[in-house]
């Protein structure tokens, strides 16, 4: 039986705040664009550094690998980043499933319960929600597990959760990344950005929404 343990975190808070504007990071937290129909679309993932020395994973799909590498790379060094190898930075992070539950839908020790019995490695609580964390393989079980207990969901998703964080404490700095990883989510055939960036809640309070 998987452990688990409960409570708020800070990383994922942050990020939630900052989920329009900041790569999903733990909490990050990320966007996804509109997945292309066509069957020849290619699944890719990119992998690369910003400002600060953040790491940055970028998921596309595209029909033109070379078209989407050369995007990818003009938007990396265009924002003061540069684009790595593949394994350059993905050792940072590890693949994950994610699930949220709005709140006031059930007890917080009924969805513990439910969610430890089907394997999950994590519940944390949030504002409005709880954020149910699984391994890569895990994710659909649990996931059903919560639909035979008629417990409502907003969403599942699979993510890349980083092993430690970043601390930005340049508000410049702290910019660019940001737009960096606009630039990057605006891109017709990027699907998701990824990073470990970590920004102090007083810097954060001072950035646009």
């Amino acid at each position: 039986m998987a452990a688990i343990r409960t409570g708020t975190r800070v990383f994922a808070a942050r990020f939630r705040r900052l989920e329009r504007r900041v790569c999903q990071t733990t909490i990050s937290i990320a966007r996804s664009n509109a997945a292309p129909a066509r069957a020849n679309f290619e699944e890719i993932i990119y992998e690369g550094y910003g400002p600060g020395g953040v790491a940055i994973i970028v998921e596309a799909a595209t029909d033109n690998k070379n078209r989407t590498a050369a995007e990818v790379r003009s938007i990396f060094t265009k924002n003061n980043g540069n684009l790595g190898s593949a394994g350059s930075v993905s050792y940072m992070f590890h693949r994950k499933g994610q699930i949220t539950v709005p709140r006031s839908s059930i007890d917080e020790d009924r969805l513990l319960e439910l969610v430890l019995e089907a394997g999950a490695e994590e519940l944390t609580t949030e504002e409005d929600q709880y954020l149910i964390t699984t391994s890569h393989d895990r994710l659909y079980a649990v996931a059903e597990a919560l639909k035979r207990a008629n417990v409502t969901t907003d969403g599942q998703k699979f993510t890349f959760i980083p092993d430690s964080t970043v601390p930005v404490a340049n508000e410049d700095v702290a910019r660019q990344v940001l737009r960096l990883c606009d630039a990057l989510e605006d891109d017709d055939d990027v699907q998701n950005v990824y990073s470990n960036l970590d920004i102090p809640d007083e810097m954060l309070a001072k950035l646009p929404a």
